[in-house]
């Protein structure tokens, strides 16, 4: 007989974790900068850990680009966005969208943080019929904006949403995370050109520039340099900073100085904190052996 799955129970706010969340974050924006890019940091290494755990349980993921954009999404949640975990889909929520979806494990691990839903869930990802898929979806994550995966989908969703809540009167912001290789897709320069057009100073675009992508360098695979003059050509404000800097990020993902939409350029390295994954190639989405996680979790811990 053919066996029949079981689907998991859906995904709920972890209450205890999130109202954690809610007081170490609002008391984390108090703090001196320093002060609060060190427990950033603190918290980046956290999320790592189970980043390389959840993808050594599923047997498959992207650990490479997961841990290069990890300090930007615990900069953003931890240190930036007005997130609700408790009520996920607060109207006055700040949007976050992951645009290079097939990051999820990253995405997953820094929602498990704050309390969208429980860390001990993560072992659950890739697995059948589990709600945590390889890429985000947002009828079956709390904290998912828009369902991504498919390079170049997520910016164009995101400028929709900084349009709405301009239409709308509203004063939350959008932030979307994209590859660098992923601006290789046409539909994210439509997507620059129309938030320029309008002005959108409450869309914040982060690249996540590793200079690497699936089998190849991005400038063996199509060159996008100098980005800096191309995001500023499109009528974007620019900052370009050290994507593993957190007192950097949280600057750089302060609002618009001059009425446009801001694009930060986040120089990070592929596999950022586990020396025999960084800036390797083969590590887009190889998964780590029992005894390599042993090795990248001792040295996350030094």
């Amino acid at each position: 007989m053919t066996a029949i799955l079981e689907a998991p129970a859906p995904l709920t706010t972890d209450q205890s974790a999130a109202g954690s969340y809610l007081k170490r974050a609002a008391r984390l924006r108090a703090l001196p900068p320093a002060e609060a890019a060190a427990e950033l940091a603190a918290l980046s290494t956290l999320v790592r850990r189970d980043i390389l755990t959840t993808i050594h349980t599923a047997g498959m993921g992207h650990v490479g680009g997961d841990l290069s954009v990890t300090d930007l999404l615990v900069t953003a949640f931890w240190g930036t966005l007005r997130a609700h975990p408790q009520e996920p889909d607060h109207p006055l929520r700040d949007r976050f969208v992951l645009s290079k979806g097939h990051c999820a494990a990253a995405l997953y691990s820094t929602l498990a943080s704050c309390g969208f839903f429980p860390r001990a869930r993560l072992s659950e990802f890739m697995a059948p019929l589990s709600p945590l898929n390889g890429h985000p979806a947002r009828l079956k994550v709390p904290g998912v904006e828009t369902n991504t995966g498919p390079l170049g989908h997520g910016f164009p969703v995101a400028t929709g949403c900084a349009l709405g809540a301009r239409l709308r009167g509203e004063s939350w912001r959008t932030l979307v995370v994209l590859g660098d290789g992923e601006l290789q897709e046409g539909s994210n320069w439509e997507a620059a050109m129309t938030a320029a057009h309008h002005e959108l100073a409450n869309l914040t675009a982060v690249v996540d520039r590793n200079r690497l992508q699936q089998g190849a360098r991005t400038e063996d695979t199509a060159s996008l340099e100098p980005l800096d003059k191309k995001w500023a050509s499109f009528g974007w404000e620019v900052r370009v900073i050290d994507g593993h800097d957190h007192q950097a990020i949280k600057e750089a993902y302060a609002p618009s100085t001059t009425g446009r939409p801001v694009a930060v350029i986040a120089n990070t390295v592929k596999g950022k904190g586990v020396s025999f994954i960084e800036d390797r190639v083969e590590w887009h989405h190889k998964v780590p052996t029992d005894e390599q996680v042993t090795l990248a979790l001792e040295e996350l811990d030094q």
